[in-house]
């Protein structure tokens, strides 16, 4: 695993990516890792802000060693996620989107779309982008211009 294997992994969604968002934390779980789930925990209609917010502070203040969101689409979840500074969330929708997300954009959290990939590819995607290392050297630069403050 490339990141801090100390800290919990973050996780949340809305009530489109609910059953992604449990089944994630059971498989994370049953691997050994701790987790943070700031829910939904229901199939009622829910506002995907109020539990994006909460999962990247968490990455933003160093709590967790990463975030996972899920959503619909995961645009909603992405654009909140990446109001906060020190994140990089990044929508990835195929394993080539969250392998380049880690090693080119050095991305913290990874937002998927519930209504647009399996579950198991999923966690193959997820998998994938909790073992891909940042690159660093042209990219470092890259990165380091994200941040508006």
């Amino acid at each position: 695993m490339q990141f801090n294997t100390q800290l919990p992994i973050a996780i949340g969604a809305d009530h489109a990516g609910v059953e992604y968002k449990d089944a994630t934390v059971q498989w994370l779980k049953e691997k050994g890792f701790e987790v943070l789930d700031f829910g939904t925990h229901g199939s009622s209609s829910v506002d995907y802000p109020d539990f994006a917010h909460p999962t990247a502070l968490a990455v933003e203040e160093g709590r967790a060693a990463f975030g996972i969101l899920y959503c619909g689409s995961a645009n909603g979840v992405a654009i909140t996620a990446n109001k906060h500074q020190g994140v990089r969330a990044a929508l990835c929708w195929q394993k080539e989107v969250a392998e380049l997300a880690r090693q080119h954009n050095n991305a913290n959290v990874i937002c998927m779309p519930a209504r647009f990939v399996a579950l198991p590819y999923a966690l193959q995607m997820l998998e994938l982008f909790m073992n891909t290392a940042f690159e660093g050297g042209r990219h470092a630069n890259r990165v380091g211009k994200i941040g508006c403050a």
